[in-house]
């Protein structure tokens, strides 16, 4: 009888059969493998449940037998027998003496393939041992057998002929690391526990090795006490260790020389290193640094803004720097500039922050006395330049500052009132300059310099079409002022309408536009100035007592020039000097007899004739001596009455007290109005209220009921 076999087995690594049943057509081995029963054809010939077999069909036997081959319920493979001759070969004696066969077959198929992944298991140890330098020992402590694997040989140099013995290795050991190994050994063998411990072995040429040893016990049921471990060669890594402690040690005596002081902090604020700067700088050592609190360091000023300026650029990782003062030992603050620097990784992730301190003392030192120097100028200035162009330091000067000084914080509507060219627009913007508002505009105002018919349009504003010539929409003065300080120069020349427009925007806050039909609120603070006498022009019904009493809040009124004769020398030294160097001139001395002139001359123009005067003067002077042309002072208006405000200019003291007086005793003692004194003497009532207290006269005495009772 001839037979052929066809067997197929489990693959090695345990996987899918060399022969998958999913790579097969509906076979007999297929059924084998799903159904894990034995196959019996007793006539191939006939057709059958496998005759599409491509296997059967071309091997066409007469019987076939296909058994499978089980170990412990795990399929090993199949058995595949057919015989060419006869039909019914396999007979049921055959097939138990063949499924016997296929379970000892089962058997040593399993055992070749443990003893096969044994030997795998054994070789990818040894190769993974001599790659990581990393060797296996176990050793007996009662019957003193110690077994190695081949790395343990190569890593302790030892040789395999020899027998190995805990004392052999012990031998080897560097001498100043014997003691420590054998203490640790005998303590690990007392209190039945492992160990883990480097220590250095001691070459034949006189060099070291540095092994890492990690052992751990085991108790066996028999009693006896085994130590398995194992051991690695970490001379390499002990080796960079030492090149970089090398280098970390060099670059700490190099920072330890510099003169800045240097801190490296771990990602969460750890304190790692200092320099020496530093810790002579505090009077601590390393230890003290790392355990100190830092901000009991900082001067209690910056605290709070050191927290605030680097808490989330330092939970960001960011670079940044700050200005602080620091504590030193001697209980003294000094400033530093510090900057904080991260450090990342090939990851991006923070690991390390260096810290760098600049001492900048003297920096800061040399700052303060620039500005206390600037604040002595400045206080310099301000006793002859004060409140920017108002320059002077006459009484009645003075008297003005103080009430710009006080009024300037608050939000009150001020009434400026003086001459021509006595600096009232100075005084509007020294009060802006000094208020809360002075971060916002300040918008001046001309209202004699408007045509009537569009004094409104210029301080509200005007919408597309309200008038001829209104192509677009319009913003006002008061919203380009919004927030800020609008000065109403001239605001006796106020037409009655835009008066009414503006007593609403002093009591409600609010106007419209020229055209508009909505109202608009405003913030603005509201600065008038006049050379009128605004209660004359009330009197005569040319100005609203309402809106004077509104804008009349807080009454400042300047001083002619004649009454402040004193500031004459100051302010001719300040104007020489401003156009002096806009013409590129260079004056040493002032001619006494033009200062003198100048000092005698009545000044019916006041500040700005006088700055007129010294411009024309430094145009045509050309000395270092300036002088001034007596002829431009000498030129007096033709129609100037003996009597009236510019000709009592002109006048001695004596004569000047004469004519007021006289006027006073006409009015009846009446001041402003009408049928007043000033309205007689054709000057401002300021200004002969002033003349009246310069010259001591006493207005009361002339009203008329003293007059007729001393009469």
């Amino acid at each position: 009888m001839q037979a052929a076999a066809r067997c197929t087995q489990r693959s090695r690594e345990g996987g899918d059969t060399v022969i998958a049943p999913h790579d097969l057509p509906k076979s007999v081995l297929q059924y084998v493998f799903w159904t894990r029963e034995r196959v019996v054809l007793d006539d191939a010939s006939v057709r059958n449940l496998y005759s599409e077999d491509e296997y059967v069909r071309a091997k066409r036997p007469r019987s076939v037998l296909c058994l499978p081959i089980v170990n412990q319920m795990k399929l090993i493979g199949a058995l595949y027998l057919e015989n060419n001759l006869t039909p019914h070969a396999f007979t049921s004696d055959r097939i138990a003496v063949l499924e016997l066969l296929a379970s000892q077959a089962a058997i040593s198929l399993e055992n070749a393939n443990l003893y096969a992944g044994l030997q795998r298991s054994e070789a990818y140890l040894a190769q993974g041992q001599s790659i990581s330098h990393t060797g296996s020992f176990g050793r007996s402590v009662f019957s003193g057998e110690v077994f190695w694997s081949e790395e343990t040989y190569r890593v302790f140099e030892h040789d395999r002929s020899a027998k190995e013995t805990l004392e052999s290795v012990l031998q080897r050991i560097h001498p100043d690391d014997v003691d420590h190994v054998r203490r640790t050994i005998d303590r690990a063998t007392r209190e039945r526990t492992g160990y883990d411990i480097e220590y250095r072995l001691l070459r034949t040429d006189g060099s070291v090795k540095h092994l890492h040893v990690i052992v751990r016990a085991l108790e066996l049921s028999s009693g006896d006490l085994e130590f398995v471990g194992t051991v690695t060669d970490v001379t390499a890594a002990k080796q960079a260790e030492e090149k970089i402690r090398q280098s970390e040690m060099e670059l700490r005596q190099i920072l330890d020389f510099a003169p800045q002081q240097v801190a490296v902090l771990g990602p969460d604020n750890t304190r790692l290193y200092v320099n020496q700067a530093m810790l002579d700088y505090c009077g601590f050592t390393q230890e003290e640094w790392r355990s100190s609190n830092f901000g009991s360091f900082v001067h209690p000023e910056d605290r709070e803004r050191f927290r605030n300026e680097t808490r989330s650029k330092f939970l960001s990782g960011l670079p940044h720097e700050t200005e602080m003062r620091s504590l030193g030992k001697d209980g003294t603050y000094r400033w530093f500039l510090y900057r904080w620097n991260p450090l990342r990784d090939e990851q991006g992730r923070l690991i390390r922050w260096y810290v760098a301190a600049t001492d900048i003392e003297d920096r800061k030192q040399a700052e303060q006395r620039l500005q206390n120097e600037n604040v002595a100028l400045r206080e310099e200035i301000d006793k002859a330049s004060m409140f920017e162009e108002i320059v002077g330091t006459s009484r009645s000067l003075q008297t003005v500052l103080s009430l710009i000084s006080k009024v300037a914080p608050t939000d009150s509507s001020v009434l400026v009132t003086g001459e021509t060219g006595t600096g009232k627009e100075l005084v509007a913007r020294a009060i802006h300059k000094r208020s809360r508002r002075s971060s916002r505009p300040f918008v001046s105002v001309n209202c004699a310099a408007i045509p009537r018919d569009l004094i409104g349009s210029e301080l509200f504003g005007h919408e597309k079409g309200a008038f001829t010539g209104a192509a677009q929409r319009r913003l006002g003065r008061f919203e380009l002022a919004e927030g800020g300080t609008i000065f109403l120069d001239e605001i006796g020349e106020l037409p009655a309408e835009t008066q009414i427009a503006l007593l609403r925007v002093l009591q409600e806050r609010e106007f419209k536009r020229v055209g508009g039909a909505g109202t608009i609120r405003t913030n603005v603070r509201v600065i008038a100035a006049t050379n009128r006498d605004l209660e004359a022009a009330i009197a005569a019904g040319r100005f609203r007592s309402d809106l004077y009493y509104r804008l009349n809040v807080f009454p400042i009124e300047m001083p002619s020039l004649r009454e402040r004769r004193e500031d004459i020398p100051l302010l001719v030294e300040y104007f020489i000097d401003r156009f002096a160097r806009k013409a590129g001139k260079n004056f040493q001395t002032v001619n006494k007899k033009s200062l003198a002139l100048l000092e005698s001359y009545p000044w019916p123009g006041n500040i700005r004739e006088l700055q007129n005067v010294i411009e024309r003067s430094v145009v045509v002077c050309e000395t270092e001596n300036f002088s001034v042309d007596g002829r431009w002072l000498s030129q007096q208006p033709p129609a100037a009455e003996p009597n009236s405000g510019l000709g009592l200019f002109r006048k001695l003291p004596s004569q000047e007290k004469a004519i007021i007086e006289a006027a006073l005793r006409e009015s009846g003692g009446q001041v402003y109005g009408p049928g007043g004194a000033a309205s007689k003497l054709g000057m401002p009532r300021s200004t002969l209220e002033s003349k009246i207290r310069s010259l001591k006269i006493n207005k009361n005495r002339f009203k008329a009921t003293n007059y007729l009772e001393n009469s």
